[in-house]
């Protein structure tokens, strides 16, 4: 490396300002005191060097020796951070993650693309939604940006565009970082949304070009997460085929980030909480990776100013309010003809999109009256246009003309609250049902669709959604993506526990019975006493276990990001299984204690009610204490080994079984089928056969014990049964779902007896969008409305006041 940047010309100083890779790091390379860096720090020392091909593959083998050779990237100082020279791969890892750039490529943009149309940003035709260069103070230096040597006059940015010239103007930006600024609703999303379709749109991504991928940022903490390790948990969330293995022993997700083939478009700098803002700008500027940024312009600026620095090398533009000629040319053709009142266009009484906006749109180009200047202000975002379009040009009967009535609306503020009140009524207007197509098939088809597109009463839809929105309220920050697994965290604690431990409870309960009636050599009366035994005590347990898992923060279970394949081999790349076995096997080890625990107690209360004995009865307590122990260990080691199985069993999703939040429930959902199958008849093997081996080791030590094969069976087939079942609806993000959001949370009222179809409805119309595996509210500011409103209708519900401050 010495010799290379010898060549070059460079200094230590410099080639850190041109690479971004500290000085102190520089050293420690060329001095050999620094060995097996990630692929993101060789491939920022190879831009900086300007190399080629030859010299990249033979820095990569002293630098990251454990790692294929980086990928390619044109040098930063050519101008061009996205492409760049095209070598054959050098490696297997190599074809693995260019295969893997190139699938998430396609897979990016089919979903991005579908989302487009879903937000109908070309109905009837794009927004002009137009940009101008950023603030100079909430910008780096334009030499900087243009990663320039001292002396060299940067080039004049592109001074405006709109929304189909913003992916050309970030190839023109040599650093690869961008800021995009603007007022809330005013489109920094859509904008987003093209900037990835258009770069990656053209010849296609290779694997020299960053595949951009939307993150929503609202979430991150930098001071628990660092950027990469999030971008990567985000990754394999979003896209859980990204949990494939490469041969180095990493994830795909892993690679593709430290490889520095992820472009981030971290959308939504402004809902980061308010504390953390200043420390996740220091985090993007303590980095060099390219990335593109979107905030209100506000919230942004304020962050500059606490960190007293803009995001380093990055350049910045700034979304322009829409004219009352973009509006009038716009509105105009929103209200189809033979929308209004039913009637054809040209007949009696139909008037056409003119007709209906006329008054308002006369208005708004005079200038002159006051409420057509707060109308004006109002709809100058993307946002409430939209609004106002559903509920005027969608809706009959309404007339556009009352946003002039300024005794009704004397604020920017009431007229926006007035469109946001009205959107989910107009939304959840009752629609008439679509008449059925021929045939059995096309019936039964025909007949899911319509219980998907069932007329939801608006009342109740605004109820639920307005829940769904206080969900999202935490005491510390608003969160913003609407996940199926973290519905039940609606519920309280309290409640939570109680549901676990009297399901867990049923579960064991019933499988006792269906055991020890067909099985044991035993009376009905004291097979079913038994089974109210031990269910209860099991269920306590169990719902202990799931308790202390709560208290600190676990009791919610984010979906598995496998599947599981009985037959035939996985698809795993580079898989440990031994490494994936131990983690696996030292993770259930206590809930099988816990369940070994339950059962011993019920067998020392199952005694004493029979035998008439004491509970203090020192013999009895001492069989229960060794008992605990016993299977405490024989449950334990029987639960490592067969989730160990089922961790062998498990390869990652395909690219396209996890592309919705419906997707990801579906495939859980088969998931936890195929876990209970494999579960229930192994578990009851590996309780039975180690039973008597645990007992054989034990014997010389607490004294004789009997564990005989048949009884082993049966205690077996009880926990095997009761154990897979109460694993499946506590302990895993489909059953939670199954008990918490579709059974408690509609019995409450708080949410319907169909949840799913109500958000994948609640998103077909346009209240919802996705996110990957999550949903999130159309806009933050209808979320904090419908949350808002929900919490006014409640009968407890007291504003918050504060103390007046000392005069």
């Amino acid at each position: 490396m010495r010799r290379l940047r010898t060549q070059a010309g460079l200094t230590q100083e410099q080639m850190a300002e041109r690479s971004g890779v500290s000085v102190r790091t520089i050293r420690r390379l060329e001095t050999g005191k620094a060995a097996d860096h990630r692929l993101g720090t060789v491939n920022l020392l190879a831009d900086a060097l300007d190399l080629g091909a030859e010299d990249r593959r033979q820095l990569a083998s002293v630098l990251a020796p454990a790692h294929p050779s980086p990928i390619p990237l044109q040098g930063k100082a050519n101008g061009d951070s996205d492409v760049g020279a095209e070598p054959e791969p050098a490696s297997e890892v190599d074809r693995v993650l260019a295969g893997a750039a190139a699938e998430l490529a396609r897979e990016v943009g089919r979903r991005w693309q579908k989302e487009e149309e879903q937000r109908r940003v070309h109905d009837p035709f794009p927004l002009p939604v137009r940009w101008n260069r950023a603030p100079a103070r909430l910008t780096d230096h334009a030499e900087n940006i243009q990663r320039l040597p001292p002396g060299v006059r940067p080039e004049p940015m592109e001074p405006a565009g709109d929304l189909r010239s913003v992916a050309e103007a970030y190839r023109g930006i040599p650093s690869g970082r961008l800021v995009i600024l603007g007022r809330a609703g005013s489109g920094k999303s859509i904008m987003a949304i093209r900037l990835v379709l258009d770069l990656l749109g053209g010849s296609g991504p290779d694997r020299s070009r960053r595949v951009p991928v939307i993150f929503g940022v609202g979430a991150w903490d930098a001071t628990a997460v660092a950027l990469r390790d999030w971008l990567v948990d985000l990754l394999l969330r979003d896209y859980p085929h990204l949990a494939r293995r490469t041969p180095g022993g990493s994830t795909l997700a892993a690679a593709l980030v430290d490889a520095g083939l992820i472009l981030p478009v971290l959308d939504g700098f402004d809902e980061i909480a308010e504390g953390l803002r200043q420390e996740a700008l220091e985090a993007l500027n303590a980095t060099s990776l390219p990335l593109v940024l979107t905030s209100r312009a506000g919230e942004y600026a304020e962050a500059v100013s606490t960190a007293r620095a803009p995001l380093v090398w990055a350049a910045g533009i700034e979304l322009a309010g829409l004219t009352p000629d973009d509006l009038s040319a716009y509105l105009s053709r929103t209200a189809r003809p033979a929308a209004r009142d039913g009637r054809a266009p040209g007949g009696e009484g139909g008037e056409g999109g003119e007709a209906l906006w006329d008054l308002v749109l006369e208005v708004l180009r005079s200038g002159k009256d006051p409420a057509g200047g707060r109308l004006a202000e109002v709809l100058s975002t993307p946002l409430m246009i939209a609004l106002a379009r559903t509920m005027y040009s969608e809706a009959p009967g309404r007339d556009p003309a009352e946003l002039l009535d300024a005794g009704r609306f004397p604020t920017t503020s009431s007229l926006e609250d007035h469109l946001l009140a009205g959107f989910v009524p107009t939304v959840y207007r009752p629609r008439v049902a679509e008449r059925a197509a021929t045939g059995d098939r096309d019936r039964r088809q025909d007949r899911r669709d319509r219980d998907r597109r069932r007329n939801w009463d608006p009342d109740r839809a605004r109820h639920w959604l307005g829940h769904l929105a206080h969900h999202l309220v935490r005491l510390d920050r608003d969160r913003h993506d609407l996940a199926w697994w973290q519905i039940g965290e609606s519920l309280p604690r309290s409640t939570r526990v109680v549901t676990v431990a009297l399901v867990s409870a049923l579960c064991v309960t019933v499988s006792d019975w269906a055991v020890v009636l067909l099985v044991a050599p035993i009376t009905p009366g004291e097979a079913l006493v038994q089974g109210a035994v031990v269910g209860p005590v099991g269920g306590l347990a169990f719902g202990c276990f799931y308790a202390v898992m709560a208290a600190f923060g676990g009791g919610s279970f984010a979906p598995s990001q496998v599947r599981l394949r009985l037959r035939g081999r996985t698809d795993g790349i580079g898989r440990r299984p031994v490494r994936t076995f131990t983690d696996r096997f030292a993770a259930v080890v206590p809930g099988g204690f816990v369940m070994g625990i339950g059962c011993a107690c019920a067998f020392a209360l199952q005694r004493a009610l029979y035998e008439g004995r004491s509970l203090t009865d020192p013999a009895l307590v001492e069989a229960l204490l060794i008992n605990m122990l016993v299977l405490g260990l024989i449950f334990s080691s029987a639960a490592g080994l067969v989730f160990g199985l089922l961790a062998a069993l498990e390869t990652p999703l395909d690219v396209g079984s996890a592309a919705t939040p419906a997707g990801l429930l579906s495939a859980n959902r088969a998931t936890v089928y195929r876990q209970v199958l494999v579960i229930v008849p192994v578990l009851t093997l590996a309780i039975a056969l180690g039973g008597g081996l645990v007992v054989r080791l034990l014997a010389g030590v607490l004294g004789p014990m009997s564990w005989k094969l048949p009884e082993g069976l049966v205690i077996g087939a009880v926990g095997g049964l009761g154990g897979g079942l109460s694993y499946a609806l506590c302990f895993t993000a489909w059953g939670q779902w199954l008990i918490f959001s579709r059974l408690l949370l509609p019995l409450t009222g708080k949410l319907p007896w169909s949840p799913e179809d109500f958000l994948d409805d609640a998103y077909r119309r346009g209240v919802l969008r996705r996110s990957g595996a999550v949903y999130q509210f159309r806009h933050v500011r209808l979320q904090h409305h419908l949350g808002h409103t929900y919490r006014r209708r409640q009968g407890n519900y007291t504003p918050a006041t504060f103390p007046m401050p000392p005069r």
